[in-house]
């Protein structure tokens, strides 16, 4: 079964072989001798050729008959929190003053090497190093918001034992380790409380200030990294891993984006930019879900039928995927030009906006 909409056979076998993770949400296997579905990332021994057959999801693989893999779970999105580290990360949210050690982790029956390589593979950092950006995001939010009545000296020093911390010395250490600044210098700048929420198209990196989401990319975009440059230097801020009130709204909008189910975003946004940005990615959010628009539409409903490359080059500088739906602009001759998060998921996003495709 192979689809129009997915690569050649031989590019999908390679990344098969290769386990290669860029392909997560492109393809889903089925491999004919054992009727099991799998990612493309699945560790089982790989297949002969003869022997698989593609889809592009789990769905359609399951409508032929397949089960899901029990090895690589493809009914489970790419990236989601195994079950053995829920329990733990509930502990952490509900009191992120806790430290733990290895023996804390032995004693809760969780391996600590096996925390540690899960949050370096997913997070770039230790679990004790994400635990640690927890409370300096608590503790950044409480000094920035402390009541006036409080010098500054004395809304640091509630703050370092609230969180968790002995000394104060090692309150201001780690706090200047993390967001480049002493406690009392953090009221001048902000934090963007950043977070990866699962997608079926692949895990996606969030920021949100208090005013909204202002960062919202698949974690393979290339050009994430100068995004998130970007919004430091735009928005004075640190980058602090955390939960935010937003996050939860968000995520329960892109489920039910993905299910169908939502048309309208309505979730705050946060997009600073200049002004002819801002117009452009103002006039993106009036596509219509389900339409389409060329770049030359585009210009000219801003006022600027001449600017057409500039307008192209300003959706290329969108850092809100999905809800400000860039995706929705195409060629004038109707073919899908460029998109960050990659061409595949582009034709996704418009596929399920068409009604021609439901994630489940």
């Amino acid at each position: 079964m192979n689809s129009i909409n997915l690569p050649d056979f031989q590019t999908m076998y390679q990344a098969l072989v290769n386990k290669d993770a860029s392909f997560e949400g492109v393809f889903i296997v089925g491999v004919k001798t054992t009727g099991i579905c799998c990612r493309p990332t699945c560790n089982a021994r790989n297949p002969k050729t003869e022997n698989v057959e593609f889809f592009t999801d789990v769905k359609q693989a399951l409508s032929f008959g397949y089960r899901p893999c029990k090895v690589c779970h493809p009914l489970n999105p790419f990236g989601e929190k195994p079950e053995w580290l829920k329990k733990l990360l509930k502990e952490v949210a509900d009191n992120p003053s806790i430290k733990f050690k290895d023996q804390d982790l032995r004693e809760r029956g969780v391996d600590p090497v096996r925390v540690r390589r899960w949050f370096k593979k997913n997070h770039g950092m230790t679990f004790q190093a994400y635990t640690r950006a927890i409370r300096i995001n608590r503790a950044f939010g409480l000094i920035k918001h402390q009541e006036k009545k409080l010098d500054d000296r004395n809304s640091v020093i509630e703050t370092a034992f609230d969180s968790g911390y002995e000394s104060l010395s090692g309150f201001n250490q780690a706090f200047k380790k993390l967001t480049g600044q002493s406690p009392t210098q953090s009221k001048n700048t902000q934090v963007i409380t950043v977070t990866r929420i699962l997608t079926p198209l692949g895990p996606m990196f969030a920021g949100a200030t208090e005013k909204g989401i202002c960062l919202l990319e698949f974690t393979d975009r290339r050009m994430l990294e100068t995004q998130i440059k970007r919004l430091t230097k735009l928005l004075n801020a640190q980058f602090i891993p955390g939960e935010h009130p937003w996050f939860n709204l968000l995520n329960d909008e892109l489920v039910a984006y993905f299910k169908g189910e939502l048309k309208q975003f309505s979730v705050p946004l946060d997009y600073p930019g200049t002004e002819f940005q801002r117009k452009v990615w103002g006039a993106l959010q009036t596509i219509p879900f389900g339409q389409t628009r060329s770049y030359q539409h585009q210009s000219e409903s801003i006022g600027n039928p001449k600017a057409v490359r500039a307008v192209a080059k300003a959706n290329g500088d969108n850092r809100i995927s999905i809800i400000i739906p860039c995706h929705r602009v195409i060629g004038k001759n109707g073919k899908l030009t460029g998109y960050g998060g990659g061409l595949w998921r582009k034709q996704r996003l418009l596929e399920l906006e068409s009604g021609q495709a439901v994630f489940q």
